[in-house]
């Protein structure tokens, strides 16, 4: 059997640009998405602190040090510039791994600068 696990988490990004005429998806700072062990193209899932809207895309790898957090198409209307949001990203793992699979989880300042990072 295989489970879905949450892989990574990272919270307090704070929504830097809404594109709403691009082809879609969530753009992030390559540097968080190191950090939490996301690739792009990954599916993610994006959840507005502010209006809480739970939305799933892919993500689009923006500059290593930008800051960058732009949701782009049809999730661009899921949020506006100054929304925090959450974003997941989850595996699927056979019963073995999930008996010793983490959690990545990365915490952002207010200028989506990476703060704190931990193994939950």
């Amino acid at each position: 059997m295989f489970h879905i696990f949450c892989k990574s988490k990272i919270s307090d990004l704070k929504v830097t640009e809404a594109n709403l005429y691009y082809e879609g998806s969530i753009t992030l700072d390559a540097k968080i998405l190191e950090a939490a062990g996301i690739r792009e193209g990954e599916k993610v899932e994006i959840l507005n602190i502010n209006n809480g809207s739970r939305i799933e895309t892919y993500v689009i790898k923006a500059k290593k040090g930008s800051g960058v957090v732009c949701l782009n198409g049809p999730a661009a209307r899921s949020g506006h510039t100054g929304d925090k949001i959450i974003v997941l990203c989850y595996g699927l793992l056979s019963g073995e791994e999930i008996k010793k699979a983490k959690m990545k989880v990365i915490k952002v300042d207010e200028r989506n600068r990476i703060k704190h990072t931990h193994l939950r």
